[in-house]
């Protein structure tokens, strides 16, 4: 059920990008393509709070009505915080991402609050094992950027109607998440240790947003606009490469927390990469097929490389899960690790001045020497324990 509904979900967001570009021209959905790689950068407040909640719930259920409270009590402040950073930002993304207005930047910043809230809810429930509930939330968060998201963009195709449009869609899982679980007060408890947990989160999965979603950047900077339009396109394959095995670590992050052992660990890792694995076959054996779910025949140019950005989003996947795996087990470093690799990406191309499918290379590489120095460091701190 949990892998439907996040396969669903993820399903529906790229099923977004599939309209978008089909809808708009490829300069304005690159600009689209950017915005959207913001916002995943800003989903990480989302993430370290459902992190923290989920990992508090599973290891002390006995507890779970209290802890239930104080992250209800806790997530209107941190959505709150996470909107008015981004909204006080968005004169720097506005140049960094070449925007004609600054409207478009600015409602980044109004729809990370209900997705920052909807992490809240999606920890509570992940960490209860609720997983009704998670799948509901997850479907919302789908459907809702979907369906108010075309719909804006038919209205007018334009980069700002449809950040309108992902904006209002944004509040569609925070109202089933508190149409389930209402609005509680935390009691006398204290919210400082959830915090401090949802800040370290936090921190370490910025990190592996920003490395995950810095390639957009830079083809939006380094390439030309036409290739820029055709990475985003190519793009459109490696998000759903990443995502699609999301469920697994949804599935697994409380056993992460359980588990004295790696085998938790292993059993992700295999799966994700079966599924990359599997994904990345097909795209290189039906390119022409691939085309269609990368934005149709205006992007026939990056047909043939359509399979090194599932390459890339799998990679990525693998990445995902040990970085999860790392949080819910408190073990450090991974963060470090993580800014490394962000300084590193654009350096190499920048150095190496590459194109298109220089950029994707680069990126997959990144991500496998990542990937390893994760594993390395885990393994060292397992041993060290």
């Amino acid at each position: 059920m949990v892998a439907a509904g996040q396969v669903t979900m993820n399903g529906a967001a790229y099923a977004f990008s599939l309209v978008a570009a089909r809808i708009l021209i490829p300069e304005e959905f690159g600009a689209v393509t950017a915005l959207l790689s913001i916002l995943q950068m800003g989903l990480v407040a989302s993430l370290g709070l459902q992190a923290a909640a989920a990992r508090r719930i599973a290891v002390d259920p006995e507890r779970r009505d209290a802890t239930t409270g104080i992250v209800i009590r806790s997530t209107s402040a941190a959505s709150l915080a996470m909107g008015a950073a981004v909204a006080a930002a968005s004169p720097v993304i506005m140049w960094v991402l070449h925007l004609d207005s600054i409207w478009p930047a600015l409602l980044c910043g109004a729809t990370l609050v209900p997705l920052t809230a909807m992490g809240g809810f999606m920890g509570i429930a992940q960490g209860a094992e609720r997983w009704h509930l998670v799948t509901a939330i997850a479907l919302a968060a789908g459907f809702g950027r979907l369906i108010a998201g075309v719909i804006a963009l038919l209205i007018e195709p334009t980069v700002l109607s449809g950040m309108i449009g992902v904006a209002i869609g944004g509040w569609a899982p925070v109202l089933v998440g508190a149409a389930v679980l209402g609005i509680r007060h935390g009691g006398d408890h204290s919210r400082r240790p959830l915090i401090r947990e949802a800040l370290v989160g936090t921190h370490t999965l910025f990190a592996f947003y920003v490395l995950s979603n810095l390639d957009a950047l830079i083809a939006r900077n380094q390439l030309h606009e036409h290739q820029a339009g055709l990475y985003a396109a190519g793009l459109i394959l490696g998000k759903a490469a990443l995502m699609t095995p999301s469920f697994v670590g949804v599935l697994l992050y409380p056993r992460f927390a359980q588990d004295e052992t790696a085998n938790s660990q292993r059993l992700a890792v295999v799966l994700v990469a079966l599924i990359g694995l599997a994904a990345t076959c097909a795209t290189a054996l039906l390119p022409r097929l691939a085309l269609l779910f990368a934005g149709g025949g205006q992007y026939a140019e990056v047909a043939g490389r359509l399979w090194l950005f599932t390459l890339a989003g799998s990679v990525w996947a693998i990445v995902q899960v040990l970085v999860l795996d790392a949080l819910a087990r408190r073990r450090p470093g991974v963060a470090r690790l993580t800014w490394l690799a962000v300084v590193a990406l654009p350096v190499l191309a920048i150095a190496l001045r590459v194109e298109l499918t220089g950029l994707v290379t680069t990126v997959a590489a990144v991500g496998v020497t990542l990937a390893v120095a994760v594993a390395i460091t885990d393994r060292g701190s397992r041993n060290g324990d």
